[in-house]
């Protein structure tokens, strides 16, 4: 099939019935037709009620803010804890307040130490207010989607994102000391410590999973 881009250089494309895939993720491929340059990327075809957990890029991930750098240094033990939940089954999303225009530096830098595949989303273009825009961009994608998000990470500026979202605040693991308004809205922690945290209260809810799974309508990647 062939499309056309808008006037940003952006394209929407809506697969077709007759094409559409069974569930998983794929890999797909998108060719220039005068040039035959092409860019790679992922889709996911989810089911309903898919459970997920949510990691925000920005001030969490980077041991410093900035992706100017050639190579910021990686947060101690941020990986491992990616990969805890992957392991377990969860869909794990990234999401960044940065623009798309930094998607190759950010997908790129993710792969290079090792982060677990996911679906990464970033802002649509730049903003005035980036972090609204980044609440607006998983509402969208969780809420379209039906996704459950069992657990959030970030900085202490996403408490209120995922707080609106409708994750317990036991599930809400910030870096940096938030605010005296939101201190009992989140549990703050270092990655490596938050990995704990996580391993005990995922530990329990399999058990409980087990009891009631004959009541559970959510899904996960297992």
């Amino acid at each position: 099939d062939c499309a056309v881009t808008d006037s940003h250089g952006r394209l929407r494309y809506e697969v077709p019935a007759s094409k559409r895939l069974p569930q998983g993720m794929y890999q797909i491929r998108m060719i220039v037709k005068c040039d035959r340059t092409y860019v790679d990327f992922y889709m996911c075809v989810l089911p309903p009620n898919t459970e997920a957990v949510v990691f925000s890029i920005d001030g969490s991930f980077a041991a410093n803010i900035s992706f100017s750098g050639n190579d910021p240094k990686v947060r101690a033990g941020s990986v491992d804890v990616v990969r805890h939940w992957q392991e377990l089954g969860y869909l794990i999303i990234y999401i960044t307040a940065r623009p798309d225009m930094q998607h190759y530096k950010v997908t790129n830098w993710l792969a290079q130490h090792n982060f677990p595949l996911g679906m990464v989303f970033f802002s649509d273009g730049l903003s005035r207010d980036p972090i609204k825009q980044k609440t607006d961009t998983l509402k969208n994608i969780v809420v379209n989607n039906s996704i459950s998000l069992q657990a959030a990470y970030g900085s202490s500026k996403d408490i209120q994102m995922y707080a609106s979202l409708g994750v317990p605040s036991n599930r809400i693991f910030i870096i940096g000391r938030p605010k005296s308004k939101f201190q009992n809205q989140a549990v703050v922690c270092f990655l490596f410590i938050s990995f704990i945290i996580s391993f005990f209260f995922i530990y329990f809810k399999l058990i409980f999973y087990t009891i009631i799974s004959s009541f559970k309508t959510a899904t996960r990647l297992i």
